[in-house]
């Protein structure tokens, strides 16, 4: 018998799943694509990017404007954050700085992965160093 908790679990998979065709086809996860963009040869992952945001600002105005609940029952809110935010600007920063050095933005990594690429791994092992490292130092760093 399949549980309640069961069927969440596979509801995550199955949007993975689909995270990952649509990375795949759109060429998202596509080291050559990446180097295009920062060198700016290519319009093509600014257009992926570019939609991700009109959908990403759609979907919070459709959130807001329906009361939207997450899968939890609760109601989905939003705070507010200063117009200029120096540690978004610094991360915005060093995330940056590692999409140009690997080829690839967190999401593509695990896309990568599953294609069978298992150097990835000691990409994804290093930002989760990365983190850890920042949860260290997070009380002396600005906010």
């Amino acid at each position: 018998m399949i549980k309640r908790k069961d069927m969440r679990l596979l509801r995550f998979l199955l949007v993975g799943v689909f995270f990952g065709i649509v990375m795949t086809k759109s060429e998202a996860i596509s080291w050559f694509r990446i180097q295009e963009m920062f060198r700016f040869q290519s319009f093509h992952m600014y257009g992926i990017i570019g939609v991700a945001v009109v959908v990403g600002v759609a979907m919070q105005y459709l959130i807001k404007m329906f009361n939207l609940k997450n899968i939890f029952g609760d109601v989905i809110q939003f705070q507010e954050k200063p117009k200029i935010y120096t540690a978004n600007l610094f991360g915005g920063f060093i995330f940056g700085l590692g999409w140009a050095m690997t080829g690839a933005c967190p999401g593509p990594l695990y896309v990568l992965v599953g294609h069978g690429h298992w150097i990835v791994l000691i990409i994804i092992l290093s930002a989760l160093f990365g983190t850890l490292v920042y949860g260290a130092l997070k009380s002396k760093l600005p906010h």
